[in-house]
């Protein structure tokens, strides 16, 4: 039954469950009435206690607040602008106020918003910035920073418009006449400040952000809101690491590789949305006009498709997107450098200077000189060869003896064998102890599972092939890791989310005994009934006629699912046939296969194999009913025999047992690859399905540099998994397997 099903079924009974109740009720009027008031304590109890978390977290953030509703309510503006009050030119801040001696206006002004609409962004950024910033630095320092940031602001924007009302500069005369209402600097200053203490790359993105917007909003729109905006987020940039917590303001703050590129990026679109703005409406700002002759449909539709494909490579760090960049940002540095000399040139001539739209163009120069600036500093950050050559130096490092040497040497986990097999691709160390194993799909060099080399060489290794990666312009992620080295990665700053978990058996003593395991003797005693036998041999060893038999089985398998066989962590027969690889047959007295299960061996050090993974399991349709219960079980007992200390039914990919784990927060994407997936292949059936063995679950994490690459380490998961499969045919298998 659907899920849709099931709620609509429930939500029929239940109706008819109270119908009953209220007829019965109707017949009894003696009976007390069916109503919801029994849960209306419980309501409010929860209501009471989310309200008292808040207050306990942000009193400050809830008090200011609550003061901005009350005066919209009291005042009316809650309904009525601001501005149409005869009252306003007494409670709103700005020059006439200050100069007229109304000193009590900034706070005043502080709690109301200049007409209904504004009431929204006003009480909700506050909410949502200075909350934050709340239970970041505390109340008292959240207190100190946006009532300061606000008559700071106030203040020097009065200073400054003072200054300028009469030397004819239009946008400061008309400015310093005008009055505003609102604690948005505050809010900003805010974020400004507990930014300083945000973990990399979100520091620098929030910055930047929130940089682009208070001068975007200035340069274009220039209203006194937009002057206390870049005067508050200025004088909050640098106080953020005199105000934040001592921890974390040991947080490293020069700009990392990533940082760089995405200060190039951002100046770029920063140039590339302003044209869009003045395109669309053009605006009268501090610099003048701002319309332009200049900026046709034709000139913003080049520039956007010169800036989209500019950012994507300076983002990779690309060095002939950077050289372009360049060759573009610093022909508009030069120009603006020449503007005074012609100025000059033109007044020695005698000939009238058109100024006009001059201040626009100043702004456009410096917004091109300070994207030049970032691209010269950090030229060393945009040397990624192309992706042409990328793949070419890549393939070129592919040692597959060199890592199967060291898992032997040094040993691995139970999934470290997939590192020896075909397509993938080979990082090394620079000492030549450690190898990473990975695959590039959507521009993610993504590995399966953890390093291989000594353990306490792992972080090193990770470290170091993060930054190859980041040079060539790839996304480094790890893919199904163990929980030890996961722990030493995030101590490095990675992040981690679990997306499966290892099933393991532990041979010694182990017996089929008890009423848990009663699966696995029925399949024992029907083998026997049946007369299907056991080998536990190499598929190498084998006459032709056995892999043509287990090569049917398993295109006869593929063929009802619709899709490829998967790749990337599931082997197939190809890595089967490798004669380090162990496989388990249950054929009938006539040589008939009715499955077949493979074991990847587990190296643990100094040659050693003390365990074995299982890889393929595939079972002839017709033929033995519970073969793999069968094949499993028979192949622990003699692995079991040889002497072996484990047995790991391997991790059903994008699959884990819910009871096991906290996995609050994970991201739709992989939840949502394994439920398009599901129908298909199984994945969530199969990890319970192993649960009849009666394994311990051993967490396999993903562990990457930032969220930001979640949607696209999610698509070359897909693409790793399904290399050769356009996404609409996995949509379309998908809905036909539901």
């Amino acid at each position: 039954m659907g899920l849709s099903r099931f709620r609509a079924t429930t939500d029929q009974r239940t109706l008819s469950i109270m119908t009953a109740q209220l007829e019965h009720r109707t017949a009894r009027p003696d009976l007390p009435a069916i109503s919801t008031v029994r849960l209306g304590p419980v309501r409010i109890n929860r209501v009471a206690q989310t309200a008292g978390m808040i207050w306990r977290l942000a009193p400050y953030t809830v008090a200011i607040v609550a003061t901005m509703l009350v005066g919209g309510l009291v005042t009316g503006t809650l309904w009525h602008e601001a501005t149409q009050q005869s009252w306003f030119g007494d409670v709103a801040y700005g020059l006439p106020s200050l100069t007229d001696g109304r000193w009590w206006t900034p706070i005043t002004g502080a709690f109301l918003a200049l007409n209904p609409w504004y009431y929204l962004p006003m009480a909700g950024g506050f909410a949502l910035l200075v909350g934050y910033a709340e239970t970041q630095l505390g109340t008292r320092r959240t207190v100190l920073v946006t009532v300061g940031a606000h008559f700071f602001a106030i203040v020097v924007a009065a200073v400054f418009l003072l200054a300028f009302r009469g030397s004819g500069w239009p946008w400061a005369e008309s400015l310093s006449g005008r009055h505003d209402v609102g604690f948005s600097a505050g809010s900003l200053a805010a974020l400004a400040v507990t930014s300083a203490g945000m973990r990399s790359p979100w520091r620098l993105r929030v910055r930047a952000l929130l940089c682009i917007y208070v001068l975007l909003s200035f340069v274009l729109i220039g209203s006194l809101a937009d002057l206390l905006h870049l005067i508050a987020v200025g004088a909050g940039l640098p106080m953020g690491r005199r105000l934040i917590h001592r921890d974390a303001r040991a947080l490293p703050h020069r700009p990392s590789r990533r940082e760089w590129r995405l200060l190039a990026v951002a100046g770029l679109v920063l140039i590339a949305v302003s044209d869009v703005i003045l395109w669309l409406g053009p605006t009268d700002g501090p610099f003048g006009a701002t319309g332009s002759e200049d900026l046709t449909l034709l000139n913003i539709g080049i520039n956007l498709t010169v800036t989209v494909a500019l950012s994507n490579g300076l983002r990779n760090g690309r060095r002939r997107a950077w050289w372009v960049a360049v060759v573009l940002a610093g022909g508009h540095t030069l120009a603006g450098l020449l503007l005074p000399g012609g100025a000059l040139l033109a007044l020695l001539a005698g000939t009238e200077f058109d100024a006009d739209g001059i201040g626009m163009f100043i702004a456009n120069q410096i917004a091109w000189t300070a994207v030049f600036l970032v691209l010269v500093i950090g030229r060393r950050e945009f040397r990624a060869p192309s992706p042409r050559r990328v793949r070419g130096n890549l393939a070129g490092r592919a040692n597959r003896a060199l890592a199967t040497e060291i898992l032997r040497r040094h040993g691995g986990s139970t999934l470290s064998w997939m590192t020896t097999w075909p397509g993938n691709r080979y990082f090394t160390t620079g000492n030549g102890n450690s190898v990473v194993a990975y695959q590039v799909h959507a521009g993610v060099a993504i590995s399966v599972g953890d390093p291989v080399g000594p353990a306490a060489a792992r972080p090193c290794a990770i470290a170091e092939f993060a930054r190859d990666s980041e040079q060539s312009g790839l996304v480094p992620a790890f893919f199904s890791v163990t929980a030890a080295t996961t722990a030493k990665a995030a101590a490095d700053g990675w992040r981690h989310l679990q997306i499966a978990e290892d099933t393991i058996l532990d041979l010694p003593g182990l017996e089929f005994r008890g009423k848990s395991w009663q699966d696995v003797r029925t399949a024992l005693n029907r083998a026997a009934k049946e007369h299907i036998g056991f080998r536990l041999t190499r598929l190498a060893d084998e006459p032709a006629a056995v892999v043509a038999q287990l090569r049917a089985i398993s295109a006869e398998w593929v063929g009802d699912k619709g899709l490829p066989e998967l790749g990337f962590t599931l082997g197939g027969v190809d890595q089967a046939l490798d004669p380090a690889v162990r496989v388990g047959l249950a054929e009938d007295e006539t040589g008939h296969i009715h499955g077949v299960v493979s074991w990847l061996p587990v190296h643990t050090g100094d040659g050693r194999i003390d365990g074995w993974t299982l890889d393929i399991m595939r079972r002839r349709d017709g033929g033995f009913r519970p073969v793999i219960e069968y094949l499993i079980a028979q192949s622990c007992l003699a692995f079991q025999a040889e002497g072996a200390r484990f047995a790991s039914l391997s991790g059903a990919p994008l699959a884990r047992t819910s009871a096991n784990g906290d996995f609050k927060g994970l991201p739709r994407i992989l939840d949502g690859l394994g439920s398009v997936m599901e129908p298909v292949y199984g994945f969530r059936s199969l990890h319970a399905f192993k649960s009849k063995f009666q394994p311990r679950y051993e967490s396999m994490h993903l562990i990457y540099r930032d969220e930001a690459d979640l949607p696209r380490i999610g698509l070359a998961l897909a693409r790793a998994y399904l290399p050769a499969t356009p996404v609409r045919e996995m949509v379309r298998a998908a809905r036909a397997g539901h």
